[in-house]
Parts: structure tokens; sequence; C-alpha cells
């Protein structure tokens, strides 16, 4: 079995990771609104958005003033795949994502004769920005036998060289049907999912290095502590996160997976450690129940983003006003690149959706890469 790291994109190199660094995104946070300036703010976007026949679509990790206002103006938070399919199958012709940058062009793809509009669309992911589409393309082409497998966090340009595309809901089950028949993989470009995808299926994987800056600094050593301070709560624990992170987890999941996780176990207390934006949610749902942000903090932490994306963070209501009266910050993707960066889309939605509906799922996992 394969483990190695063919090869290396640090993401912190500006060659890698273009000119909109983690710094450069912190100074772009707006400025919390006063009360007077959310109220009026959060008015007129309910204005814009039935002027303009359009619906808001907001990830889990956003502002929660976003994640709120989505809900109340019929719009959906959830994570990027789910976004993307509620986009697709609504009537509005406008969709606003707030979110990041790739949450945005899977939207597009799925929607392409819609209009997609972002907050700010230099808002990204360190995941995305670590894997440049020819780097990956060249890495894809030196293990030609190899089903090629690629996370949501991704450009269209990724994608479109993809065999398959997963999200944290779903890798495990479409890992584990390649496994089963008899294919490699090849996976980009988290290495920690990765690697926990890896362990839980047994499967002939390599992997492209890359790490979300945020998960990647969960301290386990920290962790223990924390859990030796707080006896009863169960720890949540997202895959992005390093394996000695994983390895304390009560329960690992996906966005979805560890809301499900607060709902159902029998505690009053959790550590999470996925992005502190989670919180308002799990809070929202939970009110009985006490959640506590897993720690990045330790001698040997680099954290800049406190559990918190700073892209994600870049979203607000001020600019989501703004491209509510102007139509700026559109995505665009070229309709050739989102033909091609759909059949992996599409091939994951029609895998999950039937192993959601209870069919066989055999058919839907052709021989690519197959030896």
């Amino acid at each position: 079995m394969q483990t190695a790291v063919p090869i290396r994109v640090d993401y912190e190199q500006p060659e890698a990771a273009g000119a909109c660094s983690t710094h450069q995104a912190w100074a772009r946070v707006p400025a919390e609104p006063t009360q007077a300036e959310r109220t009026a703010l959060k008015t007129r976007i309910r204005e814009l958005l039935k002027a303009r026949n359009a619906v808001m679509v907001s990830h889990y990790y956003v502002h929660p003033d976003l994640q709120d206002l989505a809900e109340e103006t019929g719009g959906l938070v959830s994570d990027s795949l789910e976004m993307a399919r509620f986009g697709r199958d609504h009537a509005a012709q406008t969709l606003v994502v707030s979110g990041v940058r790739f949450m945005g062009e899977t939207a597009k793809i799925l929607s392409p004769e819609k209009r997609v509009l972002m907050p700010d669309l230099d808002a990204t992911c360190s995941l995305d920005l670590g894997c440049p589409a020819a780097e990956f393309s060249a890495f894809c082409d030196a293990h030609p036998d190899r089903t090629v497998v690629v996370y949501a966090n991704t450009s269209a340009a990724v994608k479109a060289r993809a065999d398959w595309l997963v999200t944290s809901s779903c890798a495990l089950d479409i890992v584990r049907a390649l496994k089963e028949r008899g294919q490699k993989i090849l996976w980009a470009p988290d290495r920690h999912l990765g690697g926990y995808i890896q362990r839980e299926t047994g499967a002939d994987m390599v992997f492209w290095n890359g790490a979300c800056i945020v998960h990647d600094e969960f301290k386990a050593f920290e962790l223990q502590a924390l859990k030796a301070e707080h006896p009863g709560a169960k720890v949540l624990v997202h895959p992005e996160s390093p394996a000695d992170v994983v390895v304390l987890a009560d329960a690992v999941g996906s966005t979805s997976g560890i809301l499900k996780a607060a709902r159902e176990m029998d505690a009053k207390e959790f550590i999470v450690a996925t992005d502190n934006g989670m919180m308002h949610k799990l809070r929202t749902l939970n009110p009985g129940k006490v959640f506590i942000e897993a720690p990045t903090a330790g001698n040997s932490a680099t954290c800049k983003s406190c559990a918190h994306c700073p892209w994600m963070a870049m979203n607000g209501l001020a600019g989501l006003a703004q491209v509510l009266e102007t139509g700026t910050n559109e995505i665009k993707v070229d309709a050739a690149l989102g033909q091609r960066a759909r059949l992996p889309i599409d091939r994951m939605l029609a895998f999950t959706e039937a192993l959601k509906a209870g069919r066989p799922v055999t058919g839907l996992v052709p021989n690519i890469g197959a030896a």
C-alpha cells in the first residue's frame, strides 16, 4: 500500500498561494456593524433578494448574521455540496453564495444558466490555493493507473481533471466502493482527510500534500488536557484534523455529521474540533448543551486562524448588500471547463442519491483507473 507523497506544494509560499495570504484575508474582514446598521442592512438585503429573484445560501462557517438571514429569507445554511444542490433546484435565477470561492464555482457549475454572486471574490481556501491545476495535472499524469478523487475544496480546473468529487460526508462511501472494484486512488488535496479515509477503508491511496489551515492546527496534547478538565464531554472532530486529534474523537464527521452527533449523543458537553463558525448552529439547535472549542494553542502552534477561516470571515452583510445592489462579484466559469468539472460532481450526486434511496450503487462505479 503506497502512502508516500510524491509531490509537495506548500500553500504558504506566495507562488503557490497567490496574492491573498491569510494576513491579507484577515485585513479584509469587515468591521462588525452596529445594531442599527445590522438591522438596516438585513432589511435592505431582504428587499433586494425579492427584487432580484435571488436566494441566499450560506456555509456553516460564515458569520451568524449570514446564516440566520439565509434561513429567514427561504435560503439554506449547509455544507458546500448541499448549497450547490439547493441552488440548482431552486427557482431563483440569482444565487448569492456566502462562503469561499470554490463554493461559488461549484454552484455555477451545477447551475450554468444562473447568475452566482459572492460578497467577496477573494474569499478562497487554503486547500484550493495549495493545489494549483497545472501541478496537480502533472501529479495525475505521473499516476495514470489511479482513479482521481478530489475533495470539494478545489478549483473548477482541478475538478475537471478528476474522476470523482467527494465531500467529507460521502468520501468514505465512495472510496470504499472504488476499493471494492479494485481501483487504486489518487487523492487530493487534504492529506489528513485522505489519511483518515485510507485508515477506515484500507484503500490503496497516494496523497497530494495539502491541509486546511484551521483543522491542521488542532493539538492532540492540548485536547487531552481539555478532556481531563471536562471528563463528561464528548469530542466531535472533523476528519480534516491531524490523525492524533481524530483518534481522540467520540465522533468523527463532516459538518452535517457533527450536527447529527451533537443532537443524538447522550452528553451535555461537547468539545468541537472544527471551524468555530459551527458553534452558532450547534448552540442554536441544542440550547441545553454546552459546546467548547477544541484547542489550537500550545508550544508547537503556528496558528494564524484561531480556529476560524480568515476567508470565511471576509463575508459580511455590507458586502452582501453591495453585490445585490450592483450585480458585481459574479462567479464566471468557462463553459467547456464547467462541463468537464460537472462530470465528477454528477457522478458523486448520482452515487449519494442512490445510496440515500437504498438503490444499488455498483453500476455507478465505472472501472476508472482499475488495474
